[in-house]
């Protein structure tokens, strides 16, 4: 089978491997619509992860089942399914403990392009499929759907961990995909004044539509600053969903006593991160910081489906560049590598009519 590959740090191609193998409580899925995500960018160009040969990249699809091992209860050859980006060994302590994403250790929920082959292949494996797929309903467009297994579980994961309580005044810095499910999520938790910060027209158009009620511009001056000249103390939340490591600076300086700095974003290089010493209060300003990987598993796909099915917010927005073809997976990758003003998300389309 032929896949779209990181070939080593910095460079990427098409590749032909042998059709992954399965067992009995695992699946063999065909994708029917791909999203390129920049955690693939921080991967091959950065070295995010390390050296990887060969290995087939993606983390974003919606497919359909091509062969279930003889242990598969719910799914069968021919039905659609919502692949999450995070494929947890539901066997596990840590899932046991709550923190399924880190099965295997730290990161160790996410598979696919990280520890073996990602979904950008014309077949991919998925592991314990009856609790890591979820049924597509029929009412999603693949546009709509494709955004759940990443840009909305980690999103929405921003807002649930920040703790926003309703009323709460939030700011989410970085307004890609992923902090656009972040500022879906604080509107869905009740946030009443939602600060946004970025500069790129498409992202404040979309990030107005679910929810934001103001724009910062960190060309206009320090974010932090802005934010508490706006507010007279801070806010009782900031959702870090972009930016290199000195955006934590700003979030902490921008947070007030006993909010919680919730940081979503991947730092694809350094060695250490920034917390200001006393924009944290000498470590005792009453600031906490948490962290968290994209939630995958069945459960999560299925609950954010509703949340689309049932119009709460519409996804689909963020689809801001659609390519048709399996054969467009490069072609999508890299326009999200180099970031265009009007982009947000592209997707693959490899075939609506299944």
């Amino acid at each position: 089978m032929k896949g779209f590959a990181m070939k080593k740090i910095g460079e990427v191609g098409w590749v032909e491997k042998d059709e992954p193998k399965y067992g009995p409580y695992d699946a063999i899925v065909k994708p029917i619509a791909l999203a390129p995500c920049t955690s693939d960018i921080h991967t091959v160009w950065e070295g995010a992860v390390g050296e990887r040969t060969d290995m087939i990249l993606g983390h974003e699809a919606l497919g359909v089942i091509d062969k279930v091992g003889s242990e598969v209860k719910d799914f069968k050859p021919g039905d659609k399914v919502i692949v999450p980006a995070i494929t947890p060994d539901w066997y596990s302590d840590a899932a046991l403990r709550g923190f399924s994403s880190q099965t295997g250790g730290a990161l160790g929920g996410w598979k696919f392009s990280n520890f073996k082959d990602g979904v950008f292949g014309e077949k991919f494996h998925v592991n314990v499929a009856d609790w890591n797929l979820a049924h597509l309903p029929p009412e999603l467009s693949l546009e709509a759907a494709v955004m759940i297994p990443d840009m909305l579980t980690t999103g929405f994961m921003g807002a649930e961990n920040a703790k926003i309580e309703i009323g709460a005044k939030v700011a989410v810095l970085g307004i890609g995909p992923v902090g656009l499910g972040a500022i879906a999520g604080a509107e869905l938790r009740g946030a009443g004044q939602i600060f946004a910060v970025g500069t790129r027209p498409k992202c404040i158009e979309v990030a107005k539509a679910y929810g934001a009620t103001d724009i910062v511009s960190y060309k206009d001056g320090n974010t932090a600053d802005q934010i508490l000249e706006a507010t007279g103390d801070g806010v009782d939340a900031v959702i870090v969903a972009g930016g290199g490591a000195d955006i934590l600076v700003d979030a902490v300086n921008a947070a007030r006593a006993g909010s919680v700095v919730s940081n979503i974003n991947y730092f694809g290089t350094g060695d250490t991160l920034p917390i200001p010493r006393e924009g944290w209060g000498v470590g005792m300003a009453d600031i906490d910081i948490a962290t968290g990987l994209c939630p995958g598993g069945r459960v999560r796909m299925e609950r954010i489906a509703e949340i689309v099915k049932y119009g709460r917010m519409d996804p689909a927005l963020m689809a801001t560049h659609v390519f048709h073809g399996f054969d467009k997976v490069e072609d999508a990758l890299m326009l999200m590598k180099d970031k265009p003003r009007d982009l947000i998300k592209p997707v693959v389309i490899i075939d609506e009519n299944l």
